[in-house]
């Protein structure tokens, strides 16, 4: 499977009293790793939108194991869990850049819509969509 590597610097408005991340960083994190992993599968989000389709979010997840904290270079490592014809899920690793050690694990849910957000088979009305997104959960395997 493909994953995208993300590259960011805590900044001190990232962070909280204690010098740490503050939880509502995660989702942008996450939103940002998700941007870079569409763009990397090679089509922008600014293209999926231009065809009339959308990609809302359902649900968010997040578990936090280790702090992150200010002008610590993390990653977030972005990969797809799982993909219908109408959903797609998308994990997350946050993790301290140079280390293994798994600081934040996330996910997201989103559906297909087309601009009025009434769910869309995204096999039939991008194909080539969904063929992208199939060949990014085989890379690798």
């Amino acid at each position: 499977m493909f994953i995208s590597e993300t590259h960011f610097t805590v900044r001190y408005a990232e962070t909280d009293q204690m010098g740490i991340v503050h939880h509502s960083n995660y989702p942008i994190w996450f939103e940002a790793g998700r941007t870079d992993f569409i763009r990397k599968m090679g089509m922008p989000y600014s293209s999926i939108e231009k065809e009339g389709l959308m990609l809302p979010l359902l649900e968010l997840k997040c578990k936090f194991q280790a702090p992150a904290r200010y002008e610590d270079e993390v990653v977030v490592k972005t990969w797809i869990k799982e993909a219908t014809y109408t959903r797609l899920t998308f994990s997350y690793e946050v993790i301290k850049a140079g280390e293994n050690e798994i600081l934040t694990l996330g996910e997201t849910m989103h559906v297909w819509t087309n601009r009025d957000l009434k769910p869309v088979n995204i096999k039939k009305n991008a194909p080539h969509i969904y063929a992208l997104i199939m060949e990014c959960m085989k890379l690798g395997d």
